[in-house]
Formats: structure tokens, C-alpha cells, sequence
């Protein structure tokens, strides 16, 4: 941003708040200011490593891919190589995604970097239904570890749904609730998948009342069309019992 005459590079700077701000919640008004700021700065590496975002969270993965291979020669560094091969996995082409994952690479990524890219490599094992490679792949030791991690409750959540998938469900269920344990942002459905190996029922309160509401009102619907249109309210009144008890009057009994 720093080779950018000032105004511009304000502008963009603008364009790239508005994409981290609504990459998550709206990806598609994401995108769209990520296209802004590519067209107003397309050399500045960070301008294509949040196009490449944009386009990811999109379904995009051509053109994200092709963001990320820029950035990437851009500035040399092989951080965005674990979502470079996840988009080449969701290009359908999960055999190159394992590739990536034993390049040289990898070996130049963080702690962070490298559990993603073993995540990536599970997922592609999943691709090609060879779901006990993809747990054998989980398993290392930032999965036995009993520290949390930022990656962890993704990486316990991964290693218990591919143990699901392989009809494994007490462990499956163990690792789901360890998932929960270190899940501390609500990152995951870790203990909405826990409590449905449990056989527990979530019911939407907000929805049962609305259909009672619904059914009230119809049976009000129902009254009115059986009396004609219009639904006699009686006053009950207390009285002695040695008091005359007088009776009200409907619309109908005036008439008659």
C-alpha cells in the first residue's frame, strides 16, 4: 500500500475494511468490494490475497486460485499454500491437492499452516472415498495434544466427523465432545452434532409458538364463519345466589 499515492491508497484501504467486515456474514457484497479494490490496485500483493479471499468465500475457486498464485509471486510466501490446494480440492481435483500437500513447501508454513494443510489433505482423502487414509491423516500429535490451540476444536471436529463417516460413532462421539471442550468462539456445530449422537431434540420455541398462534387464529376464522361473521362476547358477571340473574342480549336476540 506503501507504493500507492496517498488518496488511492486510502480508497483501497476502504475497499479491503468493507471485505474482512462482510466476508463472513455477506460474501457477495464482499466480493464485490474486493473487485473495487482490484481494479483500482491489482499490483499490491494484499489486494490480491483479499480478491482471492473474496472469491473463495464465494465458491469461487478458479479465480480464487488464480488471486492466491499472485499474491503468492507477489510476495514469495507460502502461507496461502494450504487454501491454494483446498481450492484445487474444491476444482475437483483432490489428487493435486495431496500433491501440495507433500511439496516443499509445506515444510516452510507455521504450526497454524501446517495443521491446515492436514486438514486439506484429509478433506482430499475424503474426496476419493478413502476415508481411513483421512483419519490416519488426522491423527499427529496437535491431535493428542491436551493444549488449545486456535486450530484445535477444527481439528478434533474433522478427526470426529471422518470417524462418523467411517461408522466409528462411540469414538466419534468421544472426539465431538472434545471438540466442544476447546471450541471456546463457537467456531464449529461441534455440540449440535454431540447432542444429536445423544438422540437429543432441539425445539424452536420461537416456531411452536408461532403455530399456535397460527391455529388459534384459525380457530377463531372457524368461529366466525360458523356465526355468521361476528363472535358474540358474553360478559360473565358474579352474583348471590338469591340475586335475579339477567341475561345479555346478543345481536341476534335484539333482531328477533
Amino acid at each position: 500500500m506503501l507504493s500507492l499515492p496517498k488518496t488511492l491508497a486510502e480508497d483501497v484501504a476502504r475497499n479491503l475494511v468493507m471485505v474482512a467486515r462482510l466476508i463472513d456474514e455477506d460474501p457477495e457484497r464482499a466480493y464485490a468490494y474486493s473487485k473495487i479494490a482490484l481494479r483500482l490496485a491489482s499490483r499490491v500483493a494484499a489486494v490480491r490475497e483479499a480478491a482471492g479471499f473474496a472469491a473463495y468465500a464465494n465458491q469461487k475457486y478458479s479465480e480464487a486460485l488464480a488471486e492466491f498464485r499472485a499474491a503468492r509471486r507477489m510476495t514469495g510466501s507460502a502461507e496461502l499454500w494450504p487454501v491454494m490446494a483446498d481450492c484445487e480440492r474444491g476444482l475437483g481435483r483432490p489428487e493435486k491437492a495431496l500433491d501440495m500437500a507433500g511439496a516443499p513447501e509445506v515444510n516452510k508454513l507455521d504450526k497454524a499452516g501446517q495443521v491446515e494443510m492436514r486438514l486439506v489433505a484429509a478433506g482430499a482423502r475424503r474426496d476419493m472415498g478413502q476415508l481411513d487414509a483421512a483419519i490416519v491423516t488426522l491423527q499427529s500429535p496437535e491431535l493428542a495434544s491436551n493444549s488449545v490451540q486456535p486450530w484445535t476444536a477444527r481439528l478434533r471436529y474433522a478427526y470426529a466427523d471422518a470417524l462418523l463417516a467411517a461408522e466409528r460413532e462411540g469414538e466419534a462421539r468421544e472426539w465431538f465432545a472434545k471438540a466442544v471442550e476447546a471450541d471456546r468462539d463457537g467456531s464449529t456445530d461441534a455440540s449440535d452434532r454431540l447432542a444429536e449422537l445423544d438422540g437429543v431434540e432441539f425445539v424452536d420455541a420461537f416456531a411452536e409458538n408461532d403455530a399456535e398462534n397460527d391455529g388459534e387464529s384459525e380457530a377463531e376464522d372457524d368461529l366466525e364463519v360458523e356465526s355468521g361473521g361476528d363472535v358474540e362476547v358474553v360478559e360473565v358477571v358474579e352474583v348471590e345466589d338469591d340475586a335475579d340473574v339477567s341475561s345479555v342480549s346478543s345481536k341476534d336476540d335484539d333482531k328477533d
